[in-house]
């Protein structure tokens, strides 16, 4: 491909003693997350210069067709001149829209063979449930150990709550199919502004889609806007919003493939209280016509129509709700509507927006379910037996291809969540932070079939985590003086997660020592076991013997330090020590 001369200012042959090219050079291997593809990289230059690398191959010779074996190539250009950028871009966008259209034969062949193997071998995302994955939490495992942790146990479908670029670049080159979102503190300048999103769309979507790239296939616009909690804060912002960042999609040529969709809370539609049956089901009143203004625009759009179920707060919010009725195997009395009969509260609830789209004129809509799941901690319903058991019956009902009663087929579901978030809020309840079926370390908290089929398989867990040492911060028991103690845990707590210790969890059952020094122990990993945030006015001490009781586990955080500080209890105390003493020895001189 010929690069008009006006574009280019520096190369790296030119300047490679330029610090944003140091790390890189002309016939290096092939990157193995860039096969036989090209990306940018943005990353600011000095005196606000565009930097980008483009890998190369011999299909931006107009002669050849692509041929894999050849190494990558590098070149560096920086474009200052934002028009000028734009300019290039479009440039690579048609070398890249001809390149496909050259050898599209040979792209349906492959096309033709890949799919006669995937139904061959049962496998491909149509028949699989997917995760998401929300990243809330102060010690986080890397990104690219989660990516292979999803590929071990089988997720070919990922939602995500924001565009990260580490997330990101971990997925390049999976074929897990991704739903990107748009934050809600978003949505007001992506109403307003196409250039925005455009913006928004271009980083993070149409700069990961190439061949080999990042498959991106939905791009979620908010979360939950319409939620009665919200007082509407969202009502004008998000169907604007939804359509520029379409528009963007479209604009980029990737409307046909990525669509933007909203995913609601199941709060928006009801049935009426003197007609309790999902047959009667409506959208709220006073977001009835903006959420059908969304529907119709996702209709055309042919993009699904995305709702986040929970049966678990229909429980948590009701002590008169029936328990069994949350689960796919329960033994409660069932619910009867007409012919219909409804067994569990998934069902119902699914069906009842079955209804109110029917209502609305939109029978066929496509529906993602974004959001089901079942925690684990923080109430006295959520514990991992009934995870387990909610989480693996619905798999089996979303796979089993039989459907709700007012609509068959196999369901779309996303299962909230992957890892457990010890940062969330925790306003809703306790249980906030304990979603995952994974632990904040990747360790699996049950066995869970992810292929439909009546087997106990275990999850795998993430491959070599690193953690801090085996040791604890608790309480002295040699401490008399107690009288600190109350506010030490209370601080302890409102700077870290005690949500284990809440009524029906987990720790619940210790004793007033027990809460103490769980609440000093939380603080004390939180903060990457410091020796000084294990103090709490004398009250607490280090111990290397685990304080876990039975269910109750002291957790050890994840190590994000290096092994050589951390190699030696006394090391940090020490050195410490030695810079303290220095500095008073030079006061006193």
């Amino acid at each position: 491909m010929k690069i008009p001369k006006s574009l280019i200012l520096e190369s790296y042959s030119e300047r490679n003693n330029n610090p944003l090219c140091h790390a890189y050079k002309f016939n290096q291997e092939r990157p193995k997350q860039f096969p036989f593809s090209f990306s940018f990289l943005h990353s600011p230059a000095p005196r606000n210069h565009w930097g980008c690398k483009i890998f190369l191959d011999s299909f931006f010779l107009p002669s050849r067709k692509i041929q894999i074996q050849r190494d990558t190539q590098y070149i560096y250009i920086y474009i200052e001149r934002e028009r000028e950028r734009e300019r290039f871009r479009r440039v690579l966008n048609e070398k890249m829209a001809q390149e496909r259209m050259v050898d599209h034969n040979y792209v349906m062949a492959v096309v033709v063979i890949l799919v006669f193997m995937t139904k061959m071998s049962g496998g491909g995302s149509s028949g699989t449930v997917g995760v998401n994955w929300g990243t809330m939490a102060t010690h986080q495992l890397p990104p690219e150990k989660v990516v292979q942790m999803l590929m071990d146990n089988g997720f070919r479908k990922l939602k995500l709550f924001e565009a990260d670029e580490r997330i990101l670049g971990a997925l390049i080159g999976t074929p897990i199919e991704v739903m990107l979102a748009v934050p809600n503190s978003m949505l007001q300048e992506m109403s307003e502004d196409p250039v925005a999103a455009a913006s928004w769309v271009d980083a993070n979507v149409t700069s990961y889609s190439y061949t080999g790239g990042v498959n991106v296939k939905y791009v979620a616009v908010g979360n939950e806007p319409f939620l009665e909690s919200y007082n509407g804060s969202y009502l004008q912002s998000t169907l604007p919003a939804l359509k520029n960042i379409q528009q963007a999609l479209n604009d980029a040529h990737l409307g046909s493939r990525v669509k933007a969709t909203v995913p609601f809370n199941a709060d928006i539609y009801n049935s009426p209280d003197w007609n309790l049956v999902p047959s009667a089901g409506d959208f709220r009143p006073e977001v009835r016509d903006i959420t059908i203004e969304i529907i119709q625009y996702l209709h055309t759009n042919e993009a699904p129509f995305t709702v986040n179920i929970y049966p678990f707060l229909s429980l948590y919010g009701n002590d008169y709700f029936p328990v069994e009725y949350a689960f796919f195997d329960g033994k409660s009395k069932p619910l009867k509507d007409g012919d219909r009969v409804y067994t569990n509260a998934f069902d119902a609830n699914y069906d009842t927006l079955v209804a109110a789209l029917n209502r609305a004129g939109f029978p066929d809509i496509r529906i993602i379910v974004g959001e089901v799941g079942w925690p684990t901690d923080g109430d006295k319903h959520a514990n991992v037996q009934y995870a387990k058991r909610f989480n693996q019956g619905m798999v089996r009902r979303a796979l089993s291809g039989n459907g709700t009663p007012a609509r068959k087929g196999q369901i779309e579901v996303y299962l909230f969540s992957l890892i457990d978030e010890n940062a969330k809020l925790i306003s809703p309840g306790n249980f906030e932070r304990h979603w995952g079926i994974f632990e904040y370390d990747g360790k699996p908290k049950y066995e869970l079939d992810l292929s439909g089929s009546r087997e106990d398989k275990g999850l795998v867990p993430a491959d070599d985590v690193k953690y801090l040492l085996r040791r604890w911060c608790v309480l002295n028991p040699d401490v008399k003086d107690l009288d600190d103690l109350p506010d030490s845990i209370d601080y302890a707590c409102s700077q870290s997660d005690c949500t284990a210790l809440g009524f029906g969890s987990s720790c619940n059952n210790l004793s007033v020592e027990g809460n103490a020094s769980y609440a000093f122990n939380m603080y004390y990993q939180l903060n990457d076991q410091k020796s000084w945030n294990c103090d709490f006015s004398g009250l607490a001490m280090v111990t290397d013997d685990d304080p876990s009781v039975g269910d109750c586990q002291f957790p050890i955080m994840i190590s994000h330090g290096f092994p050589i500080l951390l190699a030696n209890n006394g090391v940090l105390d020490l050195v410490m020590n030695i810079v303290l003493g220095c500095i008073l020895f030079m006061i006193l001189l």
